[in-house]
């Protein structure tokens, strides 16, 4: 964030428009899809399985059934209350207190963002590096020319 001051990090969060908002969807992965696409936490999609980490449903896992961007909320398929008149109601889980076990390929665009991270991550080894800084010439740096600003006192008239 921008600023410091709870108050405005407050306005931001809830007058964030929705491409930002997809953004703070993010939740962790699972160990194995860490290691096979080289990311430590990704958006929640409609479509992923989920295991809850958090709350009174620690431990159950379902399909993401709904994604509520305007509340910062998801809804995950076996999470229900049941209400005083018996019917049952989902409940509401914040993103970042699920973990990712099994992605929704269906989209190209998620595809190729994960292709792209983790292509990225694997094909430049720390030799590589090396030998290509040894390769490029250095840099000179500019010297800076340091400007004195000359100050003169006003005479106070009264």
């Amino acid at each position: 964030m921008k600023t410091t001051k709870p108050r405005k990090q407050r306005k931001r969060l809830h007058q964030a428009p929705l491409h930002e908002r997809y953004k703070r969807f993010s939740a962790p992965v699972s160990d194995e899809l860490k290691k096979s696409h080289n990311t430590n936490c990704l958006p929640v999609r409609t479509g992923d399985t989920v295991k809850i980490m958090r709350g009174d449903r620690r431990g159950s896992e379902g399909k993401v059934s709904q994604v509520d961007r305007k509340k910062y909320r998801i809804v995950v398929e076996g999470v229900t209350r049941e209400k005083v008149d018996g019917t049952a109601v989902p409940i509401l889980i914040h993103p970042s207190k699920v973990m990712i076990t099994r992605l929704n390929l269906d989209d190209k665009w998620r595809r190729k963002m994960l292709e792209r991270k983790g292509i990225g991550k694997k094909a430049e080894a720390p030799e590589e590096i090396v030998e290509k800084k040894e390769m490029e010439p250095p840099k000179k740096e500019a010297k800076k020319k340091r400007r004195v600003r000359k100050t003169t006192k006003k005479s106070g008239g009264a």
